[in-house]
């Protein structure tokens, strides 16, 4: 299907000096998100069993994601960093999920959407932190991952394609990413992926 998704707004430039000025405080955020984007894929997995056609992309998803996790992790153990004992809720998805609406199918398809756009989101801010790096093995390892995960920003909207007729997921798409471009402007600028 031809589509295109993008961010509607570019993240303010005061996040990637938060970023680089807290880099150990991102790195650890990375690795929770991580584990939480293969949580989500799995989760869908659980919550949706019967939805074949989506289940193999799924399951590739969440193991991919396990997969940067690790890498992540190791970053942080060569730095002496650990993960939290607990992970803080997300502020941005925690408000990007309030917008889901009801109705199991309706809800499926803003999942997906929401998946899509976090994805999206995570694409270019990996761009921006490999971009704005000095140390060549983490600008590398960035790198490497903004282009592994570059497939993962349709993914999820690929999936809804699968269930759901192609303009009514597109104008879905459209309400949601004009929402999460005013959220990424008025939420606070920490030092984390979202």
């Amino acid at each position: 299907m031809s589509y295109k998704l993008d961010v509607l707004a570019p993240s303010p430039p005061a996040w990637i000096k938060k970023v680089l000025d807290n880099f150990e405080d991102f790195l650890i955020d990375h690795a929770n998100g991580e584990r939480k984007a293969s949580s989500f894929a799995l989760g869908l997995v659980a919550k949706y069993p019967t939805m074949t056609k989506m289940i193999p992309t799924l399951i590739e998803m969440g193991v991919e994601e396990l997969e940067h996790f690790q890498q992540v992790y190791q970053l942080m153990h060569e730095r002496g960093l650990q993960l939290p004992q607990k992970i803080d809720k997300d502020p941005y998805i925690v408000e990007l999920t309030e917008q889901c609406r009801h109705g199991r199918m309706d809800r499926l398809m803003d999942r997906l959407i929401i998946g899509s756009i976090s994805e999206v989101r995570a694409l270019e801010r990996f761009k921006l932190v490999a971009d704005g790096l000095v140390d060549p093995e983490l600008k590398r390892f960035y790198k490497i991952l903004w282009a592994s995960e570059a497939k993962h920003g349709t993914a999820y909207v690929d999936l809804a394609l699968e269930y759901f007729p192609k303009q009514d997921v597109l104008d879905r798409a459209q309400i949601l990413f004009e929402y999460e471009a005013e959220l990424i402007n008025r939420i606070p600028i920490r030092a984390a992926l979202h």
